[in-house]
């Protein structure tokens, strides 16, 4: 196809709709701290840091100096039997960071990698230990991992799923934790921890020496926020242990602060035997992602090996790269200097306040929410879908870039947010979500 040198033709655009955005195209030129600038220099202000990337906000000269200094010393190194200095402080770094003995890291590029990095590792982990019949992986309903195949297996989001036919064999699920009573429910519902008994429903259908791993998000991300029932977390790892079953955290979108605590693994008090994560890992400066693995699991993998072999055959051309570790030590730094986690839980209260006050508005099914994140369902219009793509067009349009699935808008702000911030978040939200009840012939509660 014949186009003009500035035709937005040809970038085929992930997760998009290609066809309507090169139509009416939403076009960022910078960004700096809690803001966008768009196409028309008008301001726009990120309510979901980037895709839960960038808790430090966006332009931050430390990562950029970090990146600079790196590549113009040294821009690569091949990882396979080769190392540089950098991703071994970072690692040391992360395994200071992680709970209990989660004290090894494998790097990856995103978390889509880290994922399937996690799948890999558990299943060499039982054949090392003389069960390699455990080749079974369990997930949730409405879960997310990523879109490799491996992720995409253990997905339970429909759309994700059906467009590509066949997954991974042996992959099966339990259900999600949203439960119609828990409609508006602020933090943890006080009821639903016998959801987890459903793995041990699969234990009993499929044998506990045939199934690897389970893998889990602390708090469901993508689907919309689904927290997780008091004491649900606890009984996964109890029945983990009981059956040698692995425990993974995808903690692709609450690591690094978003739940209030370092992981959501110290903020529900679980500890997993992996735990993915990537995104907030460089603030998005740089494709990064890792898997951090307790002690148990790293030493019976690489003991298990031969004493001048390789032990696992799995990486990637740009596991550990320089640049990336340079953006991941010198985001550590800002975390740690400006004490961001701690300020995330401190601003927490003021920014759920604000989204549970959305309850008013007649198009808002339900709110839930944890830490800095939170999902607004929101009643569908004629078709699933069409609210909340007009929805996210029209708070880009008001000044305000936000991340929607189907009919639920995400909102997950940066750690360096203020008051007012969050305040002009949800005004803008309230504004464009009180039009569209408006149009549907709704009026708000007095």
């Amino acid at each position: 196809m014949k186009s003009a040198a500035n035709s937005l033709e040809h970038h085929w655009m992930p997760f998009s709709a290609n066809k309507h955005f090169k139509s009416e195209p939403r076009l960022v030129t910078e960004a700096s701290g809690l803001y966008f600038k768009n196409n028309r220099g008008e301001q726009v202000i990120d309510g979901v840091s980037g895709l839960f990337c960038t808790p430090c906000g966006h332009g931050r000269p430390e990562i950029a100096e970090a990146v600079h200094r790196q590549l113009s010393t040294l821009d690569y190194v091949p990882p396979f039997q080769f190392g540089h200095d950098l991703s071994f402080a970072l690692a040391r770094r992360l395994a200071e960071l992680m709970p209990g003995d989660l004290d090894y890291v494998f790097f990856a590029n995103s978390g889509s990698e880290a994922v399937d990095s996690a799948m890999k590792i558990a299943l060499q982990y039982h054949r090392s230990k003389g069960q390699p019949q455990r080749t079974r992986f369990v997930s949730r309903e409405r879960a997310y991992h990523g879109v490799n195949f491996g992720g995409l297996s253990l997905a339970g989001m429909v759309r994700n799923r059906e467009t590509f036919g066949n997954t991974l064999p042996g992959v099966s699920h339990i259900r999600h934790t949203w439960r119609e009573g828990s409609r508006f429910v602020r933090g943890q519902a006080d009821s639903g921890a016998e959801l987890a008994d459903d793995l041990q429903r699969h234990v009993d259908l499929y044998g506990a020496d045939t199934i690897a791993a389970c893998f889990v998000e602390p708090i469901a991300g993508s689907t919309g926020i689904l927290v997780p029932p008091k004491g649900y977390l606890q009984r996964l790892r109890e029945i983990c242990d009981r059956h040698g079953i692995l425990l993974v955290f995808d903690e692709v979108i609450c690591g690094f602060g978003r739940t209030g605590k370092t992981f959501g693994a110290d903020s529900f008090g679980v500890v997993p035997d992996l735990l993915t994560m990537a995104k907030a890992i460089t603030n998005g400066v740089v494709p990064m992602g890792a898997v951090g693995a307790r002690e148990h699991v790293y030493r019976t993998v690489v003991d298990g090996g031969p004493p001048k072999g390789i032990e696992f055959f799995h990486g990637y051309t740009y596991s550990g790269h320089p640049v990336a570790c340079a953006a991941g030590l010198a985001t550590l730094d800002i975390f740690r200097d400006e004490k961001l986690v701690e300020k995330a839980a401190a601003l927490s209260s003021h920014f759920l306040d604000q989204v549970f006050a959305l309850r008013d508005i007649p198009i808002v099914t339900d709110i839930r929410g944890y830490g800095m994140l939170a999902g607004i369902d929101l009643a569908q219009a004629d078709k699933p879908g069409v609210r909340g793509y007009e929805v996210l067009q029209d708070l880009f349009n008001g000044g305000m870039l936000a991340r929607v699935t189907v009919d639920t808008l995400i909102l997950a702000p940066a750690f360096v947010a203020e008051r007012k911030h969050i305040d002009e978040m949800l005004d803008k939200t309230r504004r464009v979500l009180s039009r569209h009840a408006q149009r549907a012939g709704l009026k708000l509660a007095s």
